[in-house]
């Protein structure tokens, strides 16, 4: 302590922040001049060097004291060590009382950091530090888009320990929901304007539920389990009170048509922000189900941790169920307005998907007798792979209930063949060498399917294969049949691998698409928090300028993934160009599946449920 205290001597009245940070950069043999030339760039509000070049390794830090909150509460409540000298002038009487709570942070800090780092051990293959990286960079977009800032990482408040690490955001959207007396503030932002729908926001909740269930390990080996969980359960929140009744869903909240008309910071936001929901009269069959689908796998993410709350969302998810397979329609058809931004193509693939996860979250055979039924012949026959995406849902479900097939739990129901078959089908289509591979594709290989958000697809098969992959090695399936050739587990990891590193940098363009990784990546992303300054005061229409700025964002929009480039491999770097240059939500969510899959190497668990 004596040394952090002597270190903080030329800076003179400490900050609680800079004391317990300085002290774990003090403490970090790899990377302290990084570390330290992060703090004080921070301090006084510039953004340091290695941000911009791209390194942020701060990142792989800050984020993973979010995992040890508990164990500072505990630390705090019982340990009160002081200063005993004069520090820049200051009484030991001024510098006992103002170093004891950030000394004894700093003291905790320390300890706890590496004791997670000594204790937090793999116990298949070695760590991939690339995909790692990336995985701490990736999960930090959650915060971009939750817009709620209570300064930096850990601040003491009236004895509360909060928790944050994109210093740029600030509250906003406190009062959503307050038009129909419910707090809608939490929830996330879907992109790069100020607007929260359910749809897309709970395929996020399901794809990052998904990820944590099966990768958690790996996520725990960056010290990012906690801090996944949190992300997920500050949706989870929203989507709990948006559903204040049994047959009734908040889906929106916010007016596209008004929200686009400014280019405005959500913490200067005075417009209206009106809602829309789904009920018997306008069912919404498609958006109902997503939500119980992301209930019902969230319900297992915090089973063991929290059973109450996991009993909540269990409930919720299975009226939200009913609801959509009893008055079915879809939410776009109800509500023709929405089309224009998230329209859905059908609601068969979201019942399919949610009775998927409700029997994974409960057992109850009424859900497997759904899937294997009349029901399932009218949503999941269809020909030929179809494609992961927030809109369609069937090959995620098809490679969720292949793991009953091949790992145990509803082995040997006639039923989940078909899945099963799907899924090996859409392998067959994403494996280069098989004689059905899919010829949607760049020349260097990137899955392509649409022009406008063209990552999306490549890194949702990705996110299929590594999983199908991981299903097969777990259950020691020897091989995977497509026409004439057979492919092992290997192949599909190297499928996965291929589409990953292809957004890290790995393309002809030789830039990053995942912003904040690598030396290179897109400085001009389409979205208003990153691109207006933390300290402007602008209105809804003003705000345009910084749109049409011909300088790069000056907040850096930590972990998101952009749209991608064109077919033919080609990227603009334009905050005009919102094709290629909006990050959204469900993608990270995607991403974040995916890098949490590469790792390393494990077994999944052979039960959702169990674990």
């Amino acid at each position: 302590m004596q040394i952090c205290l002597h270190g903080m001597e030329p800076w003179g009245p400490p900050r609680h922040l800079e004391v317990a940070l300085f002290c774990l950069c003090w403490n970090l043999a790899d990377g302290r001049s990084a570390c330290m030339e992060w703090i004080y760039s921070s301090a006084i509000g510039q953004v340091p060097a290695q941000a911009e070049q791209g390194h942020l390794e701060v990142a792989r830090w800050t984020p993973r004291l979010h995992s040890m909150q508990a164990d500072l509460r505990c630390f705090l409540s019982s340990s009160q060590p002081t200063a005993s000298r004069s520090v820049n002038g200051w009484n030991q009487d001024q510098a006992t009382s103002r170093w004891r709570v950030p000394g004894a942070i700093a003291i905790a800090v320390v300890f706890i950091v590496k004791k997670k780092m000594d204790n937090t051990k793999l116990s298949e293959g070695s760590v991939d530090d690339k995909y790692a990286d990336a995985l701490v960079v990736a999960m930090q977009f959650f915060d971009v888009q939750k817009y709620i800032d209570l300064e930096v990482l850990f601040v003491v408040v009236a004895g509360k320990l909060v928790d944050d690490v994109i210093s740029w955001r600030g509250d906003s959207g406190l009062k959503d929901g307050s038009v129909a007396d419910l707090d809608l503030s939490k929830g996330m932002y879907d992109a790069g304007d100020n607007l929260k729908f359910g749809f897309p926001m709970a395929f996020t909740a399901t794809v990052l539920s998904w990820a944590i269930l099966e990768y958690g390990n790996h996520m725990e080996h960056v010290n990012h389990l906690e801090y996944a969980k949190g992300s997920l359960r500050w949706i989870t929140d929203f989507l709990i009170n948006a559903h204040p009744s049994e047959n009734v869903l908040y889906i929106q909240v916010g007016d596209p048509e008004e929200d686009h008309k400014c280019w405005q910071k959500p913490e200067n936001m005075t417009e209206k922000r009106p809602l829309k929901r789904v009920n018997k009269s306008l069912p919404g069959s498609d958006v109902a189900a997503e939500t119980a689908a992301a209930m019902a796998s969230a319900s297992l993410v915090f089973k063991k941790a929290d059973s109450t709350y996991s009993s909540t969302l269990l409930k919720h998810a299975k009226q939200l169920f009913t609801f959509a397979n009893k008055h079915k329609g879809s939410y776009t058809e109800s509500l023709p307005e929405l089309a224009e931004y998230y329209n859905s193509t059908g609601y068969g693939d979201e019942l399919i998907w949610g009775a998927s996860w409700l029997y994974h979250a409960t057992g109850d055979k009424s859900y497997l007798e759904y899937l294997t039924g009349e029901d399932a012949e009218t949503y999941a026959d269809v020909e030929g792979p179809t494609w992961f995406s927030w809109d369609n849902k069937l090959a995620g479900a098809q490679v969720l209930l292949s793991r009953l097939s091949m790992l145990g739990g509803a082995s040997g129901i006639s039923g989940l063949k078909d899945y099963k078959k799907g899924a090996e089908d859409l392998m067959c289509a994403l494996l280069p060498d098989s004689p059905s591979a899919t010829s949607s594709r760049t020349e260097r290989g990137l899955i392509w399917i649409s022009e406008w958000d063209s990552l999306q697809h490549p890194v949702a098969s990705a996110f299929l294969a590594a999983l199908y992959s991981d299903y097969m090695r777990t259950s020691n399936s020897d091989k995977l049949s497509c026409g004439d050739e057979s492919f092992d587990h290997s192949d599909l990891r190297n499928f996965a691998k291929s589409q990953a590193k292809y957004v890290l940098g790995d393309n002809p363009m030789e830039i990053s698409y995942l912003v904040g990784y690598g030396k290179k990546y897109p400085k001009f992303v389409h979205h208003r928090g990153a691109s207006i300054p933390a300290d402007a005061k602008t209105g809804c229409s003003d705000g345009f300028k910084w749109l049409a700025s011909k300088k790069p964002n000056p907040n850096v929009a930590v972990g998101a993934m952009v749209g991608g480039p064109f077919k033919n491999e080609s990227f603009i770097d334009s905050r005009n160009n919102s094709m290629q240059t909006e990050p959204t939500t469900y993608n990270s969510a995607l991403l974040v599946g995916l890098l949490s899959s590469l790792v390393t190497n494990s077994d999944v668990v052979k039960s959702l449920r169990a674990k």
